[in-house]
């Protein structure tokens, strides 16, 4: 009976310990669940719930019009272009940004003199505020006033219309986004490349092969979690970019990506509160099914071990 009693004993004892990690746990995480249901889910659902009135931003009344936004959306003109540079837009920052980023960390990853400092400068450019890079930016773009135009005139070529032209205007803030972001891929390509293990590079090096071989068919694919990680991060960064859009191009010239486009509706000469509402939960929507798709098909080419 004593060794029943002390089981039983022991028993109890476990359970009341499980019952106070527990209530530790809810004390811990309740508060933070809170704040996350009450300032991140709260407004993803009132917006949701927005985006299916006909609604002036500042009126008092509204209309119900259902998914009347979204059928307009995608119905209107404006759809093709608003879609298309969304598109655009984020694959040429992201692959853009990605690459760049590789061939910098693989640059900075050599042992040669300043490259402490060499890597605090290529980083500094992602932690500067989005609006002071894009009003320096355009001082540079200008193409009357600007450091660009003055250097291509100085060598007898005319300054291309950054600003005017539609098509010009995505390419700009495409360069700069990329110049603002490739930073912060270099670092976190820099911390995966110096995590690989250095005897299998050692083995492929005493196998024959060369830097190439062994950077395409060893580190590339060692990198491969690394690489991953940053496809997400990158591509949600690139599909909520705003800052630099708004001030390098305040009405959209040729950059009305889906957040933009989002704005011009609401606090723009339209003031169509609901209508915003409506795009921007068609972007949530696509945010979701990115992050979906990569989960489900890119993370099985990953190789974590």
């Amino acid at each position: 009976m004593s060794a029943l009693d002390s089981a039983g004993r022991r028993g109890r004892a476990g359970g009341s310990r499980a019952r106070r990690d527990a209530w530790v746990f809810l004390a811990l995480a309740l508060p933070n669940l809170a704040l996350i249901a009450f300032f991140t889910y709260r407004p993803l659902l009132v917006n949701m719930y927005y985006s299916t009135l006909d609604w002036t931003l500042g009126a008092m009344d509204a209309t119900v019009v259902g998914f009347g936004n979204y059928v307009e959306f995608f119905t209107s003109p404006d759809a093709p272009a608003v879609l298309g540079a969304t598109g655009i837009f984020t694959v040429a920052t992201v692959g853009g940004s990605m690459v760049l980023g590789l061939l910098v960390a693989v640059s900075l990853n050599q042992k040669v003199p300043g490259r402490t400092l060499a890597r605090s400068a290529v980083f500094a450019p992602y932690v500067l505020s989005g609006v002071g890079v894009g009003m320096v930016w355009l001082f540079i773009f200008d193409p009357v006033y600007g450091a660009l135009s003055w250097v291509l005139r100085s060598v007898g070529m005319a300054s291309p219309q950054w600003i005017n032209d539609p098509k010009l205007s995505l390419v700009m803030v495409i360069i700069v986004y990329v110049w603002k972001n490739l930073g912060y891929c270099a670092v976190v390509y820099l911390a995966g490349l110096q995590s690989l293990p250095q005897d299998v590079m050692e083995a492929a090096a005493l196998d024959g092969a060369g830097p190439l071989r062994r950077f395409f068919l060893v580190s590339f694919p060692l990198l491969s979690p690394t690489t991953f990680f940053l496809l997400i991060t990158s591509l949600l960064s690139s599909l909520q970019a705003f800052d630099i859009i708004k001030i390098m191009t305040p009405t959209g010239n040729g950059t009305g990506t889906l957040i933009f486009e989002a704005y011009l509706q609401a606090f723009g000469a339209y003031n169509r509160a609901g209508y915003s509402a409506a795009i921007s939960v068609v972007l949530f929507v696509l945010l979701l099914i990115m992050t979906g798709l990569q989960l489900r098909f890119v993370e099985r080419k990953v190789h974590y071990a």
